[in-house]
């Protein structure tokens, strides 16, 4: 199982070396493009209900890919949706009259604006084991170390032990981030609802062999770290 592990972050590794996909925008610009994002995400990037993300300071990149890869879901149509982009029902038609460069520019906006904590809570949850154990614990445990005994990698080695990401790779902050769309994502990329994680599948994978407790667990602790 180690060596399942040590495969997988050298998959990271070489997904971080890869991506090709870059962000050249002008946040002055975009500033006066987020009408339509600041109803549901706030001007500043800090949305005001757990519905709907925080994206202020996310990255430029990884704003700008997931942009691209929602517009792309939406232009597609019947059986191509399945395989195109990213699917986010709830922002069907709100970037149809962007072109490459405003996506760019509304991605350098947020880029810049800085992240409100939500912040973590005391819960304890249940094991498959039955057992009940404290979440603020495991999700320390499995975001610093991973789970060696199911290949569940650290956090850490994409998101960094902040939980700030990593720009020049493409892999997004992720500390103060609302502790539901967190627990969201990562159960859609363990069912492989979400696969817009590049060819290494790399998200996918790291969160195939989670459980319940563990996302919820290193949900709610990423959602305190800043």
């Amino acid at each position: 199982m180690k060596k399942h592990v040590l495969s997988l972050l050298l998959a990271v590794g070489a997904a971080a070396l890869t991506q090709t996909a870059s962000a050249a925008g002008d946040a002055s610009a975009g500033a006066d493009k987020v009408a339509v994002c600041a109803a549901c995400h706030g001007a500043d990037g800090n949305s005001p209900a757990p519905a709907f993300p925080k994206i202020a300071g996310l990255g430029e990149r990884y704003l700008f890919n997931q942009l691209q890869d929602i517009q792309a879901w939406d232009k597609a149509s019947g059986a191509e949706k399945a395989k195109t982009g990213r699917a986010v029902p709830e922002m069907t038609g709100m970037l149809s009259g962007f072109n490459e460069q405003d996506l760019k520019d509304i991605a350098a906006h947020y880029a810049q604006q800085t992240m409100q904590l939500s912040g973590s809570k005391e819960m304890t949850v249940k094991l498959n084991s039955g057992e009940d154990i404290d979440a603020l614990k495991l999700g320390k445990q499995v975001f610093r170390a991973g789970n060696q005994e199911t290949g569940v990698p650290a956090c850490t080695g994409c998101h960094s032990p902040t939980g700030f990401g990593n720009e020049p790779a493409g892999y997004p902050r992720l500390g103060g981030q609302y502790a539901g769309y967190l627990e969201k994502q990562l159960r859609a990329f363990r069912a492989g609802e979400r696969t817009n994680d590049g060819d290494q599948m790399t998200m996918r994978l790291a969160a195939k062999h989670l459980s319940d407790a563990e996302i919820k667990s290193v949900a709610n602790y990423i959602a305190g770290l800043h």
